[in-house]
Formats: C-alpha cells, structure tokens, sequence
C-alpha cells in the first residue's frame, strides 16, 4: 500500500511549481510544471496530472522527455463548456506520464513536463491537482487549493496563472480553429486509464478522486513508510 510522502521539507521550497509565458485566454500555450524530488532515497517514476472540466482543454499535446512516456485520457465534457465560441463536449482530463526503468527523478534532482494546449478558457487562473509516485510506493498529493486570506497549504495544487490576451486577438480566432481540427498525441482509450475527478474542497477548483483523497489523508496522519 502506498502512502504519502512526508519528509518535513516546506511547500514553499520543494511543491510542484507550474508556469508559463504565453497561456492567454482563448490562445494556446506551452505550459510546463517543474518537478523537484523530495525524497532522500527514492526516485519519481510517475505523474499524474489531473485538468479540471470547468476549465477544459480540447486540444493538448506533450513534449517528449526522454525515458518518460506520456498517456492522455480524455473525457465527455458534459454539459458542454463554450471556450471563446467553441463548444467544447470532449476534452483532455488527465495525464500521466510514467518513467521508463532507471529514468526516474532520482534525490535531489528535478524534471520538467511541458505541454501545449488550448483553446485556454477565459479565466484568470487553472488549477491542475498533482499526484506525484515515488519507486517505493510513497506518493506526494499536490491537490490542496491556495485560498485568499488563508494560510498557504502544506501541498498545493499546481495554479497557472494565464497572462494577459488583450493584445491576442488575432491568435485566439486561431486557436478555435486549430482546437476543431487537432487530436492530442498519445492519447487513451480511456478504459484501465481514466480516473474519476479529484475532491478537494474550496471555491470549487477540484473535482473528487477517491484513490487522491485516501492519500491526502494518509498524509494527514503524518504516515510514511
């Protein structure tokens, strides 16, 4: 059974961290999470991001990390959601990349995972919940939402923070095209791969995953192995 990684090392030092210099509203952006490795004597060798319905991808494509393999599943949207003019009823809810043997984030290093996706919803941020898994079980749940006025959470939920379109016009008439056309790389079946939406309370950034819940409340308990 695997529990949840607790090595007193702060938030604020070592979460999953998210960016990106040109994911606007109704455009389409590189977006990479960068992802440190807490543990003094495992290595990473999966993540598993999860992309909130309310603020749904249509189209998503990974960058190739070597030694890692990408799988995306996608999902009903359901009702659809409109994204500047396209109506979007299926889009990308999840993605998981796994490391191939001897590949993993070892003690103190770090790796990026990018991706390019779009059409981006007009809001001002996107929270993107984080399971990260550790090659002795252990797994680190990056699903707490930052909530203003209240104290930064021990394991937040990667937030992007989307920059401003109002000079964009012109790409976002683009990306609606682009979103109609373009099929994700890489992408599942859905079946053995989908998992149901992460439950994580406040402002109602996250979707429920029981299997993410069990982990943060193992991580509550203060359990490692």
């Amino acid at each position: 059974m695997s529990t949840v990684l607790g090595l007193g090392v702060t938030a604020a030092s070592a979460h999953v961290g998210i960016s990106s210099p040109d994911a606007a509203p109704g455009g389409f952006g590189e977006v990479t999470l960068r992802v440190p490795n807490e543990s003094q004597t495992a290595s990473t060798i999966s993540l598993r991001v999860q992309i909130p319905t309310e603020t749904p991808l249509a189209s998503v494509r990974t960058k190739p990390v070597p030694g890692w393999t990408a799988t995306l599943t996608r999902s009903p949207i359901d009702p659809p959601v409109d994204v500047h003019g396209t109506k979007v009823s299926e889009a990308v809810t999840e993605i998981v990349w796994t490391a191939e043997p001897g590949a993993g984030i070892g003690p103190g290093q770090y790796q990026t995972f990018s991706i390019n996706g779009g059409p981006l919803p007009d809001v001002d941020t996107i929270t993107f919940p984080t399971l990260q898994t550790y090659d002795d079980g252990e797994e680190s749940a990056w699903i707490e939402p930052t909530l203003d006025g209240q104290p930064d959470p021990e394991n937040p939920a990667p937030v992007l923070t989307l920059v401003d379109s109002a000079a964009d016009g012109d790409e976002a008439d683009g990306a609606a095209t682009e979103a109609a056309g373009g099929d994700s790389a890489d992408e599942s079946d859905g079946s053995g791969l989908a998992v149901t939406a992460l439950v994580v309370g406040g402002a109602g950034l996250l979707a429920g995953s029981a299997a993410l819940v069990m982990a943060l409340s193992a991580r509550r308990r203060h359990t490692t192995t």
